[in-house]
């Protein structure tokens, strides 16, 4: 199986892409602030997610990754907070966004606690 495959990764990679769709119509003087975190720390997680992957021999450091990547899917919703309150997302918009990332997080949540069922060989 390849990390492309896993659910939390296109979940997630769905995200990204709306969030950079979204973040175009942001204003100028929030391109090298707002527009460039969100769009990083949404990326980020998939690169974590995959980075993870491939190091699923290693529990330690599957479950490590994937917490980065968690907390890169938190560090969105900050930004995407601050989009709602600076009057960029509509908060329908916002609802959607959020929703997706609550979604990745609990797929990722899932993968921290249920390792084994994501191709990590665990001891018994």
């Amino acid at each position: 199986m390849d990390f492309k495959n896993l659910l939390a990764y296109q979940k997630a990679f769905n995200l990204a892409m709306s969030i950079f769709e979204i973040s175009k119509s942001f204003p100028r003087e929030e391109t090298y602030s707002l527009t460039d975190q969100i769009r990083r720390s949404s990326r980020s997680v998939n690169a974590n997610i995959s980075d993870a992957y491939r190091k699923r021999r290693y529990p330690k450091h599957f479950i490590n990754k994937l917490t980065d990547a968690d907390g890169e899917n938190s560090e969105t919703n900050t930004w995407l907070d601050f989009s709602l309150e600076c009057h960029y997302l509509s908060k329908e918009k916002y609802e959607e966004l959020i929703n997706q990332s609550l979604e990745v997080g609990k797929l990722i949540n899932y993968m921290i606690n249920n390792p084994s069922k994501s191709g990590v060989k665990t001891e018994n």
